[in-house]
């Protein structure tokens, strides 16, 4: 077959895409508001200035839980028979993920024709002076032309990063606010303390609007109060939501966190409902039954990329061992924890549920289609966990990784080897026509990263000592395939050579279960959803 493929429109759309990132990092000083009030030209030339300002506007701001408040939120109010728009950042896999119509990707015609209708726009009437918009900028107004020509009855947007410089923060008069929970991220852009990172998130407050946050350490709720109060803005507390208003069924987002996630969306949609004149469908009082559609809105939730477990569909596990992903975009200290609480349970149910025959879901809320065949006794397997990580290098892994490998050590998880790659998605280049094999890659990054994990499996004396007692039995490990191999980890200079690796192990080791946690990254998680999902 020939090597290369015939570009699209829709990689022509992407590779014009491409051409507005104009940062290489987003740690450029020059972020810092960036010419903010360019953004007014630019909706001027768009002409949307109208359209954004009778919007039905969402806006949510914070560190994590953002993303799954929105969701929350959007399933919500489209379970209550509204039209609705939903824009969140990053994407995984393909852009398109970015605008979701009525709970789905925008398609790919209705992309082009916005896109192309856009860019082409501001192309002719950019100058010097107004130069194009950078690539957040630009995806944020194509949200809002998008939400506009498709008549939506709301729009949910998730601020991009921070809040009062974002691109979102465009909008005047939203509805009501949210401000999920807050933590330390993205602190050369916000600021190093807690309290400059919330003043940065509360920039999305507008007079008068309310707005709803969730518990938060007292030095940001201060920040915030004292935010709210300069605006007129009635600030309140969403509390978590009660689990059992679920009527004994799970929110469609895995993990104990996601109850505050849902607690925040709940006031939000009741905030809204009553402020467009919507009585009928309420949930202000928090009191007595949570509406149905509420129920199903949280229930049916999904987000990629969050809590998510996908079976490789490369291994038949009936003849050659299992390989299991387990993929979340967990990148800050909290977060971490979250997730190895959430792995140390999904694999202990999945373990479970194998040996009793039942095959674990794909959390994506998707259908997962399984070979056939029966379960006896050859399918009881022992498990090994593996770790598959990056992270940008504005992070500290000295507070990620242990945070990670500690958590789970406490609930008797412990990983047989850390593989470190460079992310695919090369961060100035967008689509899926991204060649997959880099060409030479600086791994010096992913070497620092496996020195800290090289000490803290130093420090951790014992720790693989603990794991050999479950009766799982070494990994036949032939990792030529790697830059560099040490005792409890390998580097791979690209992320494809790091899955056929894993493939082969599989291969070699057939009575054991992979089970590989894939984080530290979004992108990270897109790149193996991409490759896996082919």
């Amino acid at each position: 077959m020939a090597e290369r493929e015939t570009v699209t429109p829709y990689d022509e759309a992407m590779d014009a895409l491409s051409s507005l990132i104009t940062k290489r990092t987003r740690a450029d000083k020059s972020n810092n508001g960036d010419r903010f009030e360019l953004l007014g030209d630019y909706v001027k030339i768009l002409e949307l200035d109208e359209a954004i300002s009778q919007m039905k506007i969402i806006h949510v701001a914070g560190t994590k839980g953002k993303g799954s408040t929105c969701t929350f939120a959007e399933s919500i109010l489209r379970n209550c028979g509204f039209r609705t728009g939903l824009f969140t950042s990053p994407h995984l896999i393909d852009v398109r993920e970015r605008f979701r119509l009525d709970g789905v990707d925008i398609c790919e015609e209705k992309f082009l024709a916005y896109f192309w209708w856009c860019y082409d726009r501001l192309k002719e009437k950019t100058t010097e002076d107004v130069p194009m918009p950078s690539y957040f900028r630009f995806l944020a107004l194509l949200a809002f032309k998008i939400f506009s020509a498709e008549q939506v009855d709301v729009a949910i947007l998730e601020v991009g990063l921070g809040g009062r410089f974002d691109a979102t923060n465009v909008v005047q008069k939203p509805v009501v606010c949210g401000i999920s929970s807050l933590g330390y991220d993205h602190m050369e852009i916000l600021g190093y303390t807690l309290g400059e990172i919330a003043g940065e998130k509360a920039g999305i407050f507008k007079y008068g609007v309310p707005a709803f946050t969730v518990p938060q350490p007292d030095e940001a709720m201060r920040v915030l109060e004292e935010n709210a109060s300069k605006l007129d803005v009635p600030l309140r507390m969403a509390p978590p939501l009660d689990a059992s208003l679920l009527n004994g069924l799970k929110l469609g987002l895995e993990g104990e966190h996601q109850y505050s996630n849902a607690g925040l969306a709940i006031a939000l949609c009741s905030t809204w409902l009553q402020r467009t004149g919507h009585l009928e469908i309420n949930y202000l009082d928090q009191t007595g039954p949570l509406p149905e559609q509420f129920i199903k809105g949280l229930t049916m939730a999904n987000l990629q990329g969050r809590a998510q477990i996908v079976p490789d569909p490369y291994i038949n596990s009936e003849t050659s061992g299992d390989l299991v992903f387990y993929l979340d975009g967990a990148h800050s200290p909290e977060s971490m924890e979250v997730c190895a609480r959430w792995f140390s349970l999904a694999i202990g149910e999945d373990n479970q549920q194998k040996t009793l025959g039942f095959q674990p879901p794909d959390s994506s809320g998707s259908a997962v289609e399984f070979l056939p065949g029966h379960h006896d006794g050859r399918s009881i397997k022992n498990s090994a966990q593996i770790l598959l990580f990056n992270c940008m290098s504005v992070r500290d892994p000295q507070l990620l990784l242990p945070r990670l490998m500690k958590t789970c050590a406490s609930r008797g998880v412990y990983f047989k080897k850390a593989l470190f790659v460079p992310n695919v998605s090369l961060y100035f280049k967008v689509g899926s026509h991204v060649s997959l094999t880099g060409a030479q890659v600086d791994l010096s990054w992913q070497f620092a990263l496996q020195r800290v994990w090289e000490n803290l499996m130093q420090g951790d004396k014992g720790g693989e000592a603990k794991n050999t007692d479950a009766g799982s039995e070494d990994v036949k490990d032939d990792t030529e395939l790697s830059a560099r191999s040490c005792e409890n980890s390998a580097v791979f200079s690209s992320l494809p050579l790091a899955i056929k690796w894993l493939r082969e192990s599989v291969q070699q080791n057939q009575s054991l279960r992979f089970q590989v946690l894939v984080t530290g990254s979004l992108h990270l998680v897109g790149d193996v959803l991409r490759i896996v999902k082919k």
